[in-house]
């Protein structure tokens, strides 16, 4: 009796054991992964990540900046934000997320944005040009079809959807954040749906503004922040728009934006006013993962169409998401994004 007492302390000390020994492997190898992810693997002089690289352009050669936040071989994610003209910075909201999920993610300004060069030209503001862009970032960053996944936001939206009818080899995943496939559309959204739920009255000001292309008028912005961009692009006092974001709207290149999209917020008039690839979409095999919200400025339900009609397509509602669903729905479209990147890794493992 005795013996069989010191033999069951002796097998519950060896299952304490085993699970602590276990308990220390996996605390290793937690430790381990966040030592990968953090280490800075670039050689030569250590500069938190940051790169310039110099594109080749019909005009000469200019330099874009990035900088990358984290290290992992299999996922990396490369940023393109909206505007047009606006800077990589209302991005910052990814660090307090994706880096305890191990995501390495790439800040990027486009030319004439930001920390890159601006060539003040207007010719340069041109969607196939900034495709050929993105393609010389992408080889610079050694990217490729074992880690590359791209994320356009808005604007970045149609870089990202044009670059994958082209190049979509290259991809791992897409990411098609808060834009639809068609300028048209866009705009017929906007008129018969968004401009019929503002006070009638607020509406015929703006329209006024509009027609006598009086945009420098302080009261243009007076009527749209309280009254479009506060339902629509953020909801939140826009006295509490977050920081990053503040900061990287008032940078915005006016050139750039008037250049692509014309200076009203109720009907296109630039270079992508004729924008639609409602066709081509089904062409798009690679992953791709299609970012809508209920109170945005872009028809959640052509967003939900969008994923329908590429070959691998998956929907992420923001049912209290706008335009930056990323701040104002931010639980919800931060767990899909993630969900989608480690998703389509997994996939890709179990193809190997």
């Amino acid at each position: 009796m005795l013996m069989n007492a010191y033999k069951k302390i002796f097998l519950v000390m060896l299952g304490m054991l085993c699970v602590t020994a276990c308990g220390n492997k996996q605390a290793e190898r937690e430790s381990t992964s966040l030592d990968t992810y953090l280490k800075d693997t670039s050689t030569g002089i250590k500069t938190g990540g940051t790169k310039v690289i110099e594109i080749n352009t019909p005009k000469g050669k200019f330099k874009v900046w990035t900088k990358r936040i984290g290290n992992n071989p299999k996922i990396k994610l490369l940023l393109l934000n909206g505007g047009p003209g606006a800077t990589h910075e209302y991005f910052e909201c990814m660090e307090s997320f994706l880096p305890q999920e191990g995501i390495e993610f790439i800040y990027y300004d486009q030319l004439g944005t930001g920390n890159s060069d601006n060539p003040n030209d207007p010719t340069f503001w041109d969607l196939g040009r900034y495709v050929e862009e993105v393609e010389q970032v992408r080889q610079a960053l050694d990217l490729d079809q074992s880690n590359f996944y791209l994320l356009g936001h808005s604007w970045g939206g149609i870089l990202v959807s044009q670059y994958a009818l082209k190049y979509q080899q290259h991809l791992k995943g897409l990411i098609i954040s808060n834009m639809m496939m068609s300028a048209i559309d866009y705009d017929k959204y906007a008129d018969e749906v968004l401009a019929k739920q503002m006070d009638p009255s607020v509406l015929a000001k703006i329209r006024e503004i509009e027609e006598n292309k009086d945009f420098e008028n302080p009261q243009y912005m007076e009527l749209l922040m309280p009254n479009f961009y506060a339902k629509h692009i953020l909801r939140l006092d826009p006295e509490k728009w977050p920081e990053p974001v503040n900061r990287s709207f008032s940078k915005i290149n006016q050139s750039l934006y008037v250049t692509m999209q014309g200076p009203s917020e109720f009907g296109l008039s630039g270079k992508l006013e004729k924008w639609d690839i409602k066709k081509e979409l089904p062409k798009l095999a690679v992953p791709t993962l299609s970012i809508g919200a209920r109170y945005d400025t872009m028809d959640p339900e052509h967003m939900k169409w969008i994923a329908s009609q590429v070959k691998n397509g998956t929907y992420l509602y923001c049912p209290n998401g706008s335009h930056m669903s990323m701040y104002d729905d931010q639980d919800i479209y931060m767990k899909g994004l993630i969900k989608f990147l480690k998703d389509t890794d997994a996939a890709d493992q179990n193809r190997k």
